[in-house]
């Protein structure tokens, strides 16, 4: 028994360090694709000073305390995100393994959190969301969620266009009746993409979800700004957080939901 606890901490600590190295990869993803520069080279380096980050400074997660929190070459504060964003990865995939095991729901749902996790970050820092994963993710997560994850192409499909096609017909309404721009198109192709993956069941799930907890953040930023109304509040990161919470939970919530119905 003891042998077997020690092989699944074994395999836990490797697949997190596993998801630790990726979420790095993340950090380079949130930081280049808004600014339209390349994901592959030049070689990861200092935002402060531009020098090029040693390879031994280059550690997940440990490299930034390693370090202090600071460059080795110019000293200036580095953003404690790189080493949360690295530690949220990890514990990601860890989680995922436990939840499906060595099965290939494994990989397809892991590159999905992670493509969440760049929308977040880059939606909390930026407010857009970049096409460039949305696009091409609404067709590969549609396969994917044929293919690997077993739904039917249905239920896929009806994801894609509900989830689509809800949030733009929220948006053109508050923009017809408001004559201000509202929910932007990238929250759109967001859950569209997150409805071709999860189907359209899991669509209740995130619209309440997201929207309750939405709903509670922007409160509190309004009475932390002391009623002011005009603070832009991205809605990515809460679709996200979302869609990650139904993949552990929204079995549950559906067949609570749907066996009540």
């Amino acid at each position: 028994m003891n042998g077997i606890v020690s092989m699944q901490l074994l395999l836990s600590l490797s697949l997190f360090i596993i998801g630790a190295i990726i979420g790095s990869f993340l950090n380079v993803c949130i930081f280049r694709l808004p600014e339209g520069k390349s994901i592959i080279h030049p070689r990861s380096s200092c935002p402060k000073c531009g020098k090029p980050i040693r390879f031994y400074d280059n550690i997940p997660i440990l490299s930034y305390f390693i370090l202090l929190g600071k460059c080795r070459d110019c000293r200036e504060a580095i953003s404690p995100q790189y080493a949360i964003i690295e530690a949220l990865t990890g514990f990601l995939l860890v989680c995922l393994y436990l939840k499906y095991g060595n099965t290939p729901a494994l990989p397809a749902t892991f590159i999905f959190c992670a493509a969440l996790i760049v929308i977040t970050f880059i939606d909390l820092e930026h407010q857009i969301i970049p096409d460039v994963i949305t696009l091409p993710g609404i067709p590969i997560f549609y396969l994917a969620s044929v293919l690997i994850m077993k739904l039917s192409y249905l239920d896929a499909l009806l994801g894609l266009l509900i989830g689509g096609g809800t949030l733009y017909l929220i948006s053109f309404g508050y923009r017809f009746f408001t004559k201000r721009e509202g929910m932007g198109m990238g929250d759109v192709k967001l859950l569209a993409m997150l409805g071709a993956f999860l189907g359209w069941k899991s669509l209740i799930f995130i619209l309440f979800f997201s929207s309750f907890f939405g709903a509670l953040v922007g409160v509190i930023i309004i009475l932390l700004k002391k009623g002011n109304m005009k603070y832009a509040i991205p809605y990515g990161p809460f679709l996200s957080a979302a869609a990650v919470a139904y993949i552990f939970w929204g079995d549950i919530f559906s067949a609570y939901l749907f066996g009540f119905v």
